[in-house]
């Protein structure tokens, strides 16, 4: 349309309260609509007519299609058609295909790349919702790739000794009950750990326990497989949203803070702080 490069001249060239500048120069944009999160002609959701884009539902991490186009622009409360994407990245990718056959290529590609990112979160979260299930307490979801796997190799350890020391212990309360040590307490006689130990590395009982570990990845199948088969409900349905839903100030905040930037209004104010004597850390 006419207006949308009048728009995107106003906005883009002089303010706009979601963008954000850094220290590197570089210009981002905070529109949760934005398929980029860059502030450039092509990302920008407001001075485009014709857009798509790719969201999560963050409560249940669906993933959805946005499409905005120009005939629906007289209803700014219909003016986003968001279709439920497939649960299966590539029937998601097929679909994407299919919704935006005669779109241009550029957001036909950053939609691929935005759902490919969203679906490697969902796989991180669920991941750490069963960690920690597992473990009974909250895991630290940013570590770094090698404190991570020091963290893995760590709990591989102490996996395999568990196992070891409930063999043990089978074994002790077993020998126990037959009257192997008499009535003498166990603890009293070192040799018995040592004896029970080299008894279990020639018959291999303190190997891994591969029923165990069949069990425990036959739950994580069937739970992933639950999973798909509940959020394949609805899936290809079609709503009409309006593009202010489910904006959220303190997501907008939080996301300053991560980049250390400020916007083109904190800027001014920052200017006259600093005129006055006072700086702002």
């Amino acid at each position: 349309m006419a207006s949308d490069e009048l728009i995107w001249n106003i906005i883009g060239r002089d303010f706009c309260s979601y963008k954000v500048r850094t220290t590197k120069n570089q210009t981002f944009c905070r529109n949760e609509y934005n398929v980029t999160g860059l502030c450039t002609k092509q990302s920008c959701p407001l001075s485009n007519s014709r857009y798509a884009t790719i969201r999560a539902d963050p409560a249940t991490g669906t993933i959805y299609l946005y499409l905005k186009t120009v005939e629906r622009s007289h209803l700014p409360s219909k003016w986003w058609e968001r279709i439920k994407l497939s649960p299966n990245y590539a029937k998601a990718l097929e679909q994407i295909d299919n919704q935006l056959i005669y779109w241009p290529k550029f957001l036909i590609h950053k939609c691929k790349q935005r759902l490919t990112r969203l679906t490697q979160v969902n796989i991180r979260i669920r991941r750490l919702a069963k960690e920690q299930e597992r473990l009974g307490e909250t895991l630290v979801p940013r570590l770094a790739p090698k404190v991570r796997r020091r963290e893995e190799t760590r709990e591989r350890k102490a996996e395999a000794a568990a196992k070891v020391e409930r063999a043990i212990e089978r074994v002790l309360i077993d020998r126990l009950r037959s009257g192997a040590y008499g009535d003498r307490p166990l603890n009293v006689e070192p040799n018995v750990w040592k004896k029970v130990l080299k008894g279990l590395e020639r018959s291999g009982e303190g190997m891994r326990d591969e029923d165990l570990d069949e069990g425990i990845e036959d739950e994580e199948e069937g739970a992933e497989n639950e999973y798909e088969r509940e959020t394949e409900e609805g899936v290809g349905e079609v709503e009409y949203v309006s593009d202010l839903e489910g904006e959220s100030d303190n997501d907008l905040d939080d996301f300053e803070d991560w980049m250390g930037g400020d916007s083109p209004d904190e800027d001014s104010s920052d200017e006259a702080d600093s005129i006055s004597g006072g700086e702002i850390e």
